[in-house]
Protein backbone atom coordinates (compact mmCIF):
# COMPACT_ATOMS: atom_id res chain seq x y z
CA UNK A 1 0.00 0.00 0.00
CA UNK A 2 1.65 3.01 -1.24
CA UNK A 3 -0.23 6.59 -1.65
CA UNK A 4 0.91 8.99 -4.30
CA UNK A 5 0.94 12.98 -3.16
CA UNK A 6 -0.25 15.60 -5.69
CA UNK A 7 1.71 18.14 -6.32
CA UNK A 8 1.00 21.66 -5.99
CA UNK A 9 1.03 24.25 -9.41
CA UNK A 10 4.04 25.45 -7.53
CA UNK A 11 5.87 22.12 -7.25
CA UNK A 12 5.17 21.62 -3.46
CA UNK A 13 3.36 18.87 -2.36
CA UNK A 14 0.16 20.06 -2.15
CA UNK A 15 -2.24 19.45 1.04
CA UNK A 16 -4.04 16.62 1.79
CA UNK A 17 -7.45 18.02 2.47
CA UNK A 18 -8.10 21.99 2.43
CA UNK A 19 -11.46 23.38 3.40
CA UNK A 20 -12.79 26.78 2.47
CA UNK A 21 -15.47 28.73 3.57
CA UNK A 22 -17.61 25.32 4.72
CA UNK A 23 -21.07 26.32 6.17
CA UNK A 24 -23.88 23.86 7.16
CA UNK A 25 -27.42 25.26 8.70
CA UNK A 26 -30.27 23.56 10.32
CA UNK A 27 -32.91 25.84 10.52
CA UNK A 28 -31.92 29.01 12.82
CA UNK A 29 -28.48 26.68 14.25
CA UNK A 30 -25.66 27.07 12.05
CA UNK A 31 -23.73 23.76 12.77
CA UNK A 32 -20.45 25.01 10.98
CA UNK A 33 -19.87 28.78 10.30
CA UNK A 34 -17.46 29.63 7.81
CA UNK A 35 -14.73 26.59 8.22
CA UNK A 36 -11.64 27.17 6.78
CA UNK A 37 -8.92 24.16 7.68
CA UNK A 38 -5.89 23.28 5.65
CA UNK A 39 -4.38 19.69 7.09
CA UNK A 40 -0.62 19.01 5.08
CA UNK A 41 -0.03 15.53 3.92
CA UNK A 42 1.84 13.15 5.65
CA UNK A 43 0.98 14.57 9.70
CA UNK A 44 -1.73 13.93 12.25
CA UNK A 45 -3.68 16.59 12.64
CA UNK A 46 -5.69 17.29 15.60
CA UNK A 47 -9.62 18.73 15.25
CA UNK A 48 -10.12 19.45 19.20
CA UNK A 49 -13.48 21.37 20.64
CA UNK A 50 -16.44 20.67 23.39
CA UNK A 51 -19.31 18.77 22.64
CA UNK A 52 -21.48 20.87 20.16
CA UNK A 53 -18.51 22.78 18.48
CA UNK A 54 -18.92 21.56 14.88
CA UNK A 55 -16.01 18.86 14.97
CA UNK A 56 -18.86 15.84 13.69
CA UNK A 57 -20.81 18.78 11.16
CA UNK A 58 -17.62 19.27 9.75
CA UNK A 59 -16.54 15.41 9.10
CA UNK A 60 -19.66 14.46 7.95
CA UNK A 61 -19.49 17.40 5.03
CA UNK A 62 -16.41 15.45 4.24
CA UNK A 63 -17.32 12.04 4.23
CA UNK A 64 -20.52 13.02 2.00
CA UNK A 65 -22.88 11.97 5.18
CA UNK A 66 -24.34 15.80 5.01
CA UNK A 67 -24.13 18.19 2.30
CA UNK A 68 -22.54 21.91 2.93
CA UNK A 69 -24.60 24.56 1.94
CA UNK A 70 -21.54 26.59 1.18
CA UNK A 71 -17.63 26.29 0.94
CA UNK A 72 -15.03 24.16 -1.22
CA UNK A 73 -13.35 20.94 -0.49
CA UNK A 74 -9.87 19.93 -2.24
CA UNK A 75 -7.86 17.01 -1.87
CA UNK A 76 -4.47 16.76 -3.00
CA UNK A 77 -5.20 20.57 -4.58
CA UNK A 78 -7.79 19.08 -6.59
CA UNK A 79 -11.45 20.18 -5.68
CA UNK A 80 -14.45 17.44 -5.53
CA UNK A 81 -17.74 16.85 -5.06
CA UNK A 82 -18.61 14.18 -2.00
CA UNK A 83 -22.36 13.23 -2.61
CA UNK A 84 -22.09 9.99 -0.36
CA UNK A 85 -19.71 8.02 1.68
CA UNK A 86 -18.66 5.50 -1.71
CA UNK A 87 -17.64 8.66 -3.35
CA UNK A 88 -15.64 9.50 -0.07
CA UNK A 89 -13.82 6.08 -0.33
CA UNK A 90 -13.15 6.45 -3.81
CA UNK A 91 -11.63 9.59 -2.97
CA UNK A 92 -8.84 8.09 -0.67
CA UNK A 93 -11.09 8.91 2.59
CA UNK A 94 -11.70 6.46 5.20
CA UNK A 95 -13.17 6.96 8.91
CA UNK A 96 -12.57 5.01 12.27
CA UNK A 97 -16.36 5.83 13.94
CA UNK A 98 -16.44 6.53 17.81
CA UNK A 99 -19.53 4.00 18.19
CA UNK A 100 -18.40 0.88 16.81
CA UNK A 101 -20.35 -0.25 13.57
CA UNK A 102 -19.63 -4.38 14.34
CA UNK A 103 -21.76 -7.31 14.33
CA UNK A 104 -21.21 -9.01 17.25
CA UNK A 105 -22.16 -12.25 16.01
CA UNK A 106 -19.93 -12.28 13.15
CA UNK A 107 -16.50 -13.56 12.20
CA UNK A 108 -13.65 -10.56 12.43
CA UNK A 109 -13.27 -11.59 8.73
CA UNK A 110 -17.13 -11.40 7.83
CA UNK A 111 -17.46 -7.98 9.20
CA UNK A 112 -14.16 -6.92 7.27
CA UNK A 113 -16.13 -7.75 4.05
CA UNK A 114 -19.39 -5.67 5.04
CA UNK A 115 -20.35 -3.52 2.55
CA UNK A 116 -17.90 -4.84 -0.30
CA UNK A 117 -19.62 -6.07 -3.49
CA UNK A 118 -19.58 -9.19 -4.84
CA UNK A 119 -19.46 -12.34 -3.22
CA UNK A 120 -17.30 -12.95 -0.20
CA UNK A 121 -13.43 -14.70 -0.55
CA UNK A 122 -12.81 -16.21 2.79
CA UNK A 123 -8.93 -17.12 2.38
CA UNK A 124 -8.61 -13.50 0.46
CA UNK A 125 -10.26 -11.13 3.39
CA UNK A 126 -8.25 -13.75 6.15
CA UNK A 127 -4.78 -13.04 4.74
CA UNK A 128 -5.62 -9.17 4.06
CA UNK A 129 -6.59 -9.25 7.75
CA UNK A 130 -3.49 -10.80 8.62
CA UNK A 131 -1.00 -8.97 6.89
CA UNK A 132 -2.93 -5.52 7.81
CA UNK A 133 -2.30 -6.84 11.30
CA UNK A 134 1.19 -7.46 10.60
CA UNK A 135 2.22 -4.29 8.87
CA UNK A 136 0.76 -2.07 11.17
CA UNK A 137 0.52 -4.01 14.67
CA UNK A 138 -3.05 -4.93 14.32
CA UNK A 139 -2.58 -8.30 15.14
CA UNK A 140 -6.46 -10.08 15.81
CA UNK A 141 -7.83 -13.76 14.64
CA UNK A 142 -9.59 -13.06 11.48
CA UNK A 143 -11.77 -16.32 12.64
CA UNK A 144 -12.73 -15.11 15.91
CA UNK A 145 -16.25 -14.04 16.72
CA UNK A 146 -16.34 -10.08 17.27
CA UNK A 147 -18.24 -10.52 20.82
CA UNK A 148 -15.47 -12.65 22.23
CA UNK A 149 -12.59 -10.08 21.86
CA UNK A 150 -12.13 -7.14 24.12
CA UNK A 151 -12.43 -3.62 23.47
CA UNK A 152 -9.23 -2.72 22.26
CA UNK A 153 -9.31 -5.51 19.65
CA UNK A 154 -12.39 -4.24 18.71
CA UNK A 155 -11.15 -1.11 17.97
CA UNK A 156 -8.55 -2.93 15.83
CA UNK A 157 -10.95 -4.59 13.93
CA UNK A 158 -12.39 -1.14 12.99
CA UNK A 159 -9.19 0.35 11.93
CA UNK A 160 -8.44 -2.90 9.26
CA UNK A 161 -11.76 -2.35 7.98
CA UNK A 162 -10.75 1.17 7.40
CA UNK A 163 -6.61 0.46 5.82
CA UNK A 164 -8.28 -2.37 3.78
CA UNK A 165 -9.59 0.22 1.34
CA UNK A 166 -6.05 1.90 1.31
CA UNK A 167 -7.28 5.46 2.00
CA UNK A 168 -4.60 9.11 1.90
CA UNK A 169 -6.70 10.19 4.57
CA UNK A 170 -7.71 8.33 7.74
CA UNK A 171 -10.28 10.27 10.33
CA UNK A 172 -10.41 9.34 13.70
CA UNK A 173 -13.51 10.33 16.14
CA UNK A 174 -13.17 10.22 19.49
CA UNK A 175 -10.33 6.60 18.67
CA UNK A 176 -9.43 6.55 23.06
CA UNK A 177 -13.20 7.04 24.12
CA UNK A 178 -13.50 3.20 25.52
CA UNK A 179 -10.05 2.29 25.30
CA UNK A 180 -7.46 1.71 28.53
CA UNK A 181 -4.36 3.69 28.65
CA UNK A 182 -2.17 0.76 27.05
CA UNK A 183 -4.61 0.12 24.39
CA UNK A 184 -4.41 4.07 23.44
CA UNK A 185 -0.69 4.32 23.66
CA UNK A 186 -0.79 1.40 21.33
CA UNK A 187 -3.24 3.20 18.90
CA UNK A 188 -1.04 6.09 18.25
CA UNK A 189 2.06 3.90 17.85
CA UNK A 190 0.11 2.35 14.97
CA UNK A 191 -1.58 5.91 14.31
CA UNK A 192 2.55 6.89 13.93
CA UNK A 193 3.64 4.13 11.67
CA UNK A 194 0.44 4.61 9.47
CA UNK A 195 1.65 8.25 8.51
CA UNK A 196 5.71 8.09 8.91
CA UNK A 197 6.59 4.46 6.58
CA UNK A 198 2.94 5.38 4.32
CA UNK A 199 2.35 8.59 4.02
CA UNK A 200 -0.52 9.01 4.63
CA UNK A 201 -2.31 11.78 6.93
CA UNK A 202 -4.68 10.71 10.01
CA UNK A 203 -7.57 13.43 10.95
CA UNK A 204 -7.74 13.05 15.12
CA UNK A 205 -10.94 14.19 16.24
CA UNK A 206 -10.64 14.39 20.51
CA UNK A 207 -11.93 16.24 23.06
CA UNK A 208 -8.55 14.90 25.22
CA UNK A 209 -6.02 17.77 25.75
CA UNK A 210 -3.10 15.33 27.05
CA UNK A 211 -3.88 12.83 23.90
CA UNK A 212 -3.90 16.02 21.21
CA UNK A 213 -0.76 17.33 22.77
CA UNK A 214 1.06 13.95 22.81
CA UNK A 215 -0.40 12.42 19.19
CA UNK A 216 -0.45 15.11 17.13
CA UNK A 217 1.89 17.49 14.68
CA UNK A 218 -1.01 20.25 14.33
CA UNK A 219 -4.37 20.92 16.14
CA UNK A 220 -7.53 23.11 15.23
CA UNK A 221 -10.00 24.63 17.56
CA UNK A 222 -13.66 24.82 16.95
CA UNK A 223 -16.28 26.44 19.04
CA UNK A 224 -19.58 27.09 18.45
CA UNK A 225 -19.10 26.08 14.90
CA UNK A 226 -16.29 28.34 13.78
CA UNK A 227 -12.37 27.67 13.90
CA UNK A 228 -11.34 30.00 16.64
CA UNK A 229 -7.29 28.74 16.53
CA UNK A 230 -4.48 26.99 14.88
CA UNK A 231 -1.46 25.86 16.50
CA UNK A 232 1.75 23.87 15.96
CA UNK A 233 1.19 21.50 18.64
CA UNK A 234 4.77 21.94 20.32
CA UNK A 235 4.07 25.55 20.82
CA UNK A 236 1.15 25.40 22.42
CA UNK A 237 -0.21 23.68 26.41
CA UNK A 238 -3.22 21.97 27.72
CA UNK A 239 -4.16 25.76 29.40
CA UNK A 240 -4.11 27.15 26.48
CA UNK A 241 -5.92 24.38 24.44
CA UNK A 242 -8.54 24.53 27.29
CA UNK A 243 -9.31 28.21 27.49
CA UNK A 244 -9.35 28.79 23.71
CA UNK A 245 -12.06 25.44 23.81
CA UNK A 246 -14.43 27.05 26.28
CA UNK A 247 -13.63 30.57 25.36
CA UNK A 248 -12.33 31.67 29.04
CA UNK A 249 -10.13 30.79 31.58
CA UNK A 250 -11.56 27.25 33.52
CA UNK A 251 -11.85 27.61 37.50
CA UNK A 252 -8.26 26.10 38.79
CA UNK A 253 -9.52 23.61 40.62
CA UNK A 254 -12.19 22.30 37.57
CA UNK A 255 -8.72 22.88 35.40
CA UNK A 256 -6.65 20.61 37.00
CA UNK A 257 -8.88 17.83 36.78
CA UNK A 258 -9.90 18.28 33.30
CA UNK A 259 -6.15 18.69 32.59
CA UNK A 260 -5.19 16.05 34.66
CA UNK A 261 -2.73 18.00 37.30
CA UNK A 262 -3.33 15.30 40.43
CA UNK A 263 -0.51 17.25 42.07
CA UNK A 264 -2.50 20.22 42.63
CA UNK A 265 -5.53 18.29 43.51
CA UNK A 266 -3.88 16.14 46.20
CA UNK A 267 -2.81 19.45 47.75
CA UNK A 268 -5.49 21.14 49.62
CA UNK A 269 -3.48 24.55 50.10
CA UNK A 270 -3.79 24.51 46.22
CA UNK A 271 -7.70 24.30 46.59
CA UNK A 272 -9.64 27.27 45.25
CA UNK A 273 -12.41 25.49 46.85
CA UNK A 274 -11.49 24.98 50.23
CA UNK A 275 -15.28 25.90 51.76
CA UNK A 276 -15.93 22.58 50.01
CA UNK A 277 -12.62 21.07 51.49
CA UNK A 278 -13.50 22.66 55.13
CA UNK A 279 -17.19 21.00 55.60
CA UNK A 280 -15.21 17.49 55.64
CA UNK A 281 -13.82 18.65 59.43
CA UNK A 282 -16.59 17.41 61.70
CA UNK A 283 -19.93 15.68 60.66
CA UNK A 284 -22.79 17.50 62.26
CA UNK A 285 -25.45 14.34 62.57
CA UNK A 286 -28.50 16.82 62.25
CA UNK A 287 -27.97 18.53 59.03
CA UNK A 288 -25.72 15.30 57.51
CA UNK A 289 -28.44 12.62 58.43
CA UNK A 290 -27.22 9.36 56.98
CA UNK A 291 -29.42 8.50 54.22
CA UNK A 292 -28.57 5.34 52.38
CA UNK A 293 -26.94 2.40 54.02
CA UNK A 294 -25.49 -0.99 52.42
CA UNK A 295 -24.45 -3.45 54.81
CA UNK A 296 -22.98 -6.97 54.37
CA UNK A 297 -23.91 -6.89 50.80
CA UNK A 298 -23.41 -10.02 48.61
CA UNK A 299 -23.76 -10.62 45.41
CA UNK A 300 -22.66 -13.28 42.35
CA UNK A 301 -23.46 -13.07 38.66
CA UNK A 302 -22.89 -16.75 36.89
CA UNK A 303 -20.82 -18.06 40.06
CA UNK A 304 -18.34 -14.67 39.90
CA UNK A 305 -18.79 -12.97 43.44
CA UNK A 306 -19.43 -9.08 42.78
CA UNK A 307 -20.05 -7.82 45.78
CA UNK A 308 -18.24 -9.43 49.13
CA UNK A 309 -19.47 -7.73 52.29
CA UNK A 310 -19.90 -4.07 50.76
CA UNK A 311 -20.92 -2.24 53.64
CA UNK A 312 -21.45 2.16 52.82
CA UNK A 313 -23.07 4.90 54.41
CA UNK A 314 -23.90 8.26 52.17
CA UNK A 315 -24.93 11.51 54.51
CA UNK A 316 -27.42 13.67 53.06
CA UNK A 317 -25.42 17.21 51.50
CA UNK A 318 -22.18 15.00 50.94
CA UNK A 319 -20.42 13.76 47.83
CA UNK A 320 -19.01 10.62 48.61
CA UNK A 321 -16.34 9.08 46.11
CA UNK A 322 -16.07 5.95 45.31
CA UNK A 323 -12.41 5.33 44.12
CA UNK A 324 -11.13 1.74 42.71
CA UNK A 325 -9.35 -0.04 39.53
CA UNK A 326 -12.59 -0.95 36.83
CA UNK A 327 -14.18 -3.74 37.30
CA UNK A 328 -13.98 -4.18 41.30
CA UNK A 329 -18.26 -4.55 41.94
CA UNK A 330 -19.14 -0.29 40.62
CA UNK A 331 -21.78 -1.42 38.04
CA UNK A 332 -23.08 -4.36 40.38
CA UNK A 333 -24.02 -1.67 43.56
CA UNK A 334 -24.85 0.48 40.54
CA UNK A 335 -27.60 -2.07 38.93
CA UNK A 336 -28.57 -3.17 42.71
CA UNK A 337 -28.89 0.90 43.28
CA UNK A 338 -31.04 0.86 40.08
CA UNK A 339 -33.23 -2.22 41.04
CA UNK A 340 -31.85 -4.02 38.03
CA UNK A 341 -30.74 -6.77 40.57
CA UNK A 342 -31.12 -8.30 43.81
CA UNK A 343 -29.10 -8.97 46.40
CA UNK A 344 -27.71 -12.51 47.70
CA UNK A 345 -27.54 -11.09 51.10
CA UNK A 346 -27.42 -7.76 53.03
CA UNK A 347 -29.51 -4.75 52.90
CA UNK A 348 -29.93 -1.26 51.50
CA UNK A 349 -31.96 1.23 53.59
CA UNK A 350 -32.99 4.72 52.86
CA UNK A 351 -33.46 7.22 55.66
CA UNK A 352 -33.28 3.74 57.82
CA UNK A 353 -36.30 1.95 56.19
CA UNK A 354 -34.94 -1.47 54.37
CA UNK A 355 -35.50 -1.99 50.98
CA UNK A 356 -36.13 -4.75 48.85
CA UNK A 357 -33.65 -5.08 46.11
CA UNK A 358 -34.09 -6.32 42.56
CA UNK A 359 -37.81 -5.11 42.77
CA UNK A 360 -38.51 -2.66 39.54
CA UNK A 361 -39.32 0.80 40.41
CA UNK A 362 -38.34 0.03 44.16
CA UNK A 363 -35.15 2.46 44.83
CA UNK A 364 -36.77 5.02 42.46
CA UNK A 365 -39.83 5.34 45.00
CA UNK A 366 -37.73 5.38 47.75
CA UNK A 367 -35.90 8.87 46.48
CA UNK A 368 -32.70 6.77 44.38
CA UNK A 369 -31.80 8.78 41.24
CA UNK A 370 -28.80 6.73 38.90
CA UNK A 371 -27.03 9.03 36.09
CA UNK A 372 -26.13 5.40 34.90
CA UNK A 373 -22.16 4.77 33.26
CA UNK A 374 -23.39 3.64 29.69
CA UNK A 375 -26.35 6.84 28.69
CA UNK A 376 -26.54 5.42 25.22
CA UNK A 377 -27.01 1.84 26.76
CA UNK A 378 -29.40 2.30 30.08
CA UNK A 379 -29.32 6.48 30.55
CA UNK A 380 -31.72 7.58 27.49
CA UNK A 381 -33.12 6.34 24.50
CA UNK A 382 -31.69 7.90 21.19
CA UNK A 383 -34.23 7.79 18.86
CA UNK A 384 -36.86 9.05 20.78
CA UNK A 385 -37.27 13.10 21.51
CA UNK A 386 -35.28 15.21 24.04
CA UNK A 387 -38.71 16.02 25.49
CA UNK A 388 -39.65 12.21 25.92
CA UNK A 389 -36.40 11.35 27.59
CA UNK A 390 -37.07 14.23 29.96
CA UNK A 391 -40.14 12.61 31.61
CA UNK A 392 -39.49 9.06 30.85
CA UNK A 393 -39.09 8.28 34.99
CA UNK A 394 -41.90 10.63 35.34
CA UNK A 395 -45.02 9.45 32.83
CA UNK A 396 -47.47 9.72 35.31
CA UNK A 397 -46.67 13.61 35.93
CA UNK A 398 -47.99 14.38 32.23
CA UNK A 399 -50.72 12.02 32.40
CA UNK A 400 -54.45 12.70 33.14
CA UNK A 401 -56.65 9.73 33.33
CA UNK A 402 -54.44 7.66 32.20
CA UNK A 403 -53.67 9.67 28.78
CA UNK A 404 -50.40 11.33 28.08
CA UNK A 405 -50.66 15.05 27.56
CA UNK A 406 -48.40 16.22 24.66
CA UNK A 407 -48.24 19.65 25.78
CA UNK A 408 -47.19 18.83 29.18
CA UNK A 409 -44.22 16.71 28.23
CA UNK A 410 -43.73 19.92 25.81
CA UNK A 411 -43.90 22.58 28.94
CA UNK A 412 -41.90 20.33 31.38
CA UNK A 413 -38.97 19.90 28.48
CA UNK A 414 -38.80 23.64 27.84
CA UNK A 415 -38.11 24.47 31.43
CA UNK A 416 -35.72 21.86 32.35
CA UNK A 417 -33.91 22.90 28.65
CA UNK A 418 -33.60 26.25 29.97
CA UNK A 419 -32.96 25.76 33.62
CA UNK A 420 -29.75 22.83 32.28
CA UNK A 421 -28.91 24.68 29.59
CA UNK A 422 -29.38 21.98 27.36
CA UNK A 423 -28.65 23.05 23.50
CA UNK A 424 -31.16 21.56 21.76
CA UNK A 425 -32.61 23.09 18.16
CA UNK A 426 -36.20 22.01 19.51
CA UNK A 427 -37.79 19.67 22.44
CA UNK A 428 -38.97 17.35 19.63
CA UNK A 429 -35.01 16.95 18.42
CA UNK A 430 -34.40 12.95 18.24
CA UNK A 431 -31.43 12.66 21.53
CA UNK A 432 -28.88 10.76 18.71
CA UNK A 433 -29.04 14.19 17.22
CA UNK A 434 -27.70 16.20 20.89
CA UNK A 435 -23.92 16.30 21.66
CA UNK A 436 -22.70 13.74 24.18
CA UNK A 437 -21.84 16.62 27.01
CA UNK A 438 -25.89 17.48 26.10
CA UNK A 439 -27.24 14.04 26.30
CA UNK A 440 -25.81 13.69 29.69
CA UNK A 441 -27.55 17.09 30.72
CA UNK A 442 -30.44 15.27 29.61
CA UNK A 443 -29.94 12.44 32.16
CA UNK A 444 -29.03 14.75 34.42
CA UNK A 445 -32.03 17.01 34.04
CA UNK A 446 -34.52 14.07 34.71
CA UNK A 447 -32.65 12.58 37.87
CA UNK A 448 -32.79 15.84 39.40
CA UNK A 449 -36.16 16.94 38.73
CA UNK A 450 -37.35 14.40 40.68
CA UNK A 451 -35.98 16.04 43.48
CA UNK A 452 -34.49 12.76 44.97
CA UNK A 453 -32.70 11.84 48.55
CA UNK A 454 -29.76 10.26 46.99
CA UNK A 455 -28.27 10.53 43.24
CA UNK A 456 -25.90 7.96 42.32
CA UNK A 457 -23.38 9.41 39.64
CA UNK A 458 -21.59 6.67 37.40
CA UNK A 459 -18.55 7.89 35.35
CA UNK A 460 -20.90 11.26 34.87
CA UNK A 461 -18.04 12.96 32.91
CA UNK A 462 -17.14 10.07 30.92
CA UNK A 463 -16.70 11.00 26.83
CA UNK A 464 -16.92 14.76 28.15
CA UNK A 465 -14.84 17.87 27.04
CA UNK A 466 -13.75 20.34 29.57
CA UNK A 467 -16.59 22.70 29.70
CA UNK A 468 -19.00 20.00 30.03
CA UNK A 469 -16.83 18.59 32.91
CA UNK A 470 -16.89 21.74 34.38
CA UNK A 471 -20.64 21.88 34.09
CA UNK A 472 -21.05 18.71 35.46
CA UNK A 473 -18.85 19.36 38.61
CA UNK A 474 -20.98 22.33 39.88
CA UNK A 475 -23.91 20.52 38.91
CA UNK A 476 -23.44 17.53 41.43
CA UNK A 477 -21.76 20.43 44.05
CA UNK A 478 -25.24 22.22 43.78
CA UNK A 479 -26.91 19.26 44.40
CA UNK A 480 -25.09 18.19 47.65
CA UNK A 481 -25.72 21.54 48.50
CA UNK A 482 -29.49 20.96 48.27
CA UNK A 483 -29.05 18.22 50.31
CA UNK A 484 -29.26 15.56 48.07
CA UNK A 485 -26.44 12.59 49.26
CA UNK A 486 -24.22 11.83 45.94
CA UNK A 487 -22.24 8.58 45.16
CA UNK A 488 -19.58 9.37 42.64
CA UNK A 489 -18.40 6.38 40.59
CA UNK A 490 -15.17 6.45 39.22
CA UNK A 491 -11.74 5.31 38.33
CA UNK A 492 -10.47 8.58 37.33
CA UNK A 493 -9.14 10.13 40.62
CA UNK A 494 -8.81 13.57 39.58
CA UNK A 495 -12.76 13.05 39.01
CA UNK A 496 -12.71 11.59 42.78
CA UNK A 497 -10.76 14.42 44.13
CA UNK A 498 -12.31 17.32 42.73
CA UNK A 499 -15.87 16.11 43.99
CA UNK A 500 -16.08 14.26 47.11
CA UNK A 501 -16.21 14.82 50.79
CA UNK A 502 -15.24 11.87 51.61
CA UNK A 503 -13.54 8.81 49.61
CA UNK A 504 -14.42 5.08 49.80
CA UNK A 505 -12.16 2.67 48.15
CA UNK A 506 -14.05 -0.30 46.59
CA UNK A 507 -11.69 -3.75 45.47
CA UNK A 508 -12.99 -7.42 45.11
CA UNK A 509 -16.16 -6.24 45.68
CA UNK A 510 -15.87 -4.36 49.24
CA UNK A 511 -14.98 -1.33 51.05
CA UNK A 512 -11.47 -1.84 52.06
CA UNK A 513 -10.49 1.71 53.05
CA UNK A 514 -12.20 5.30 54.10
CA UNK A 515 -10.70 8.46 54.01
CA UNK A 516 -11.88 12.20 54.36
CA UNK A 517 -10.76 14.27 51.07
CA UNK A 518 -9.02 16.67 53.22
CA UNK A 519 -6.77 14.13 54.57
CA UNK A 520 -6.02 12.39 50.98
CA UNK A 521 -2.84 11.01 50.79
CA UNK A 522 -2.36 9.59 46.97
CA UNK A 523 0.05 6.79 47.46
CA UNK A 524 -2.27 5.32 50.07
CA UNK A 525 -5.20 5.78 47.86
CA UNK A 526 -3.43 4.29 45.14
CA UNK A 527 -2.05 1.30 47.39
CA UNK A 528 -5.74 0.52 48.69
CA UNK A 529 -7.59 0.57 45.04
CA UNK A 530 -4.44 -2.34 43.95
CA UNK A 531 -6.03 -4.11 47.19
CA UNK A 532 -2.48 -3.40 49.50
CA UNK A 533 -3.06 -2.51 52.94
CA UNK A 534 -2.36 1.57 53.74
Amino acid sequence: MQTQHAEAPSGRTAPAVELRGLTKRYGSIVACDDVHLTVPQGEIHGLLGQNGAGKSTLVKMLLGLVSRDAGQILLGGRSVEIPDPLAAAELGIGMVHQHFSLVNELTVWENVTLGEPGRPDPARTKALVRSIGERYGLTVDPDVRVEELSTGERQRVEIIKCLRRDPNLLILDEPTSVLTLAESRELFSVLRRVVQDEGRTVILISHKLDEILDATDHVTIMRSGRVVAQRATCDTDERELAREMVGRELSKWVAASALGDLDRLVDPSHSTDAAMLDRTESIDEDRFPVRLRITDAYLSEEGRPQLQGLSLELRAGEITGLAGIEGNGQRALGDVLSSLIPLDSGTVEVDGVALPTGRPGVMHRAGIGVIPEDRHQSGCVLDMSVAENLVMSTVNSVATRGMVSRSRIRANAERLIEQFEISTPSPDTPMRQLSGGNQQKVVLARELSLDPKILVAAYPTRGLDVGAIEYMTQQLHAAANRGIAVLLISTELEEILTLSHHIAVIHRGAIVGRMRRVDVDAERLGMMMGGQAA
